[in-house]
């Protein structure tokens, strides 16, 4: 009789050690699944989104975010410069939105003819780029930039990179990843006082 409730002790640890193994493998596998058709990953290289995001940062991307609409002013996005689809992918700030004219005189942005006041540029920018004259994007056109300005390829470089096509966005930067001592969401519109 002992040795028989033994044994159903035993087998009835063993199965909750089985269930708990075969719910943890579903939730990776859930996990693994979402994050293969819904995000994607990608290590920063370079100062060019200092301080926001650092150079050899691990951001999470959101792959379906922009689906239906297009980013916001201020977001973060990855894509494919000048649409070359390739392994490397940069991440930028929005700054013009679609159907804007945008012009870099100096320092300073105007989007439209008006100063556009944001505070996410590290430093005095020291070119405007192919922006020193006016650029009417289009309907599906949005004009990137660095936060490190003077350490950044965007949109200014016409030949490298240039006006962003909707079609060529990969994705929303949500998720800073590693360095664990920095793990957590990636702030898009919050304004930074200099």
């Amino acid at each position: 009789m002992i040795s028989f409730q033994r044994r159903y002790q035993e087998n009835t640890k063993l199965l909750t050690v089985c269930k708990w193994i075969a719910d943890l493998l579903i939730v990776i596998l859930l996990a693994y699944t979402l994050t293969l058709f819904l995000c994607d990953r990608t290590t920063i290289s370079g100062n060019s989104m200092q301080p926001a995001i650092e150079n050899e940062d691990t951001v999470l991307l959101n792959r379906i975010a922009y689906s239906f609409h297009g980013p916001k002013r201020y977001s973060i996005i990855a894509f494919h410069p000048n649409g070359v689809k390739t392994s490397k992918i940069y991440v930028k700030r929005v700054i013009g939105l679609p159907g804007e004219t945008i012009q870099i005189i100096g320092d300073t942005i105007y989007i439209n003819g008006n100063v556009l006041k944001e505070y996410y540029g590290l430093e005095p920018m020291l070119s405007g780029g192919i922006a020193k004259e006016p650029i009417k994007l289009g309907k599906d056109e949005f004009f990137v930039l660095g936060d490190n300005r003077n350490e950044s390829r965007d949109s200014r470089d016409g030949e490298s990179v240039g006006v962003v096509k909707k079609k060529n966005i990969d994705g929303h930067a949500i998720l800073r990843i590693y360095p664990f001592s920095r793990v957590g969401k990636i702030t898009h519109e919050q304004q930074r006082v200099r």
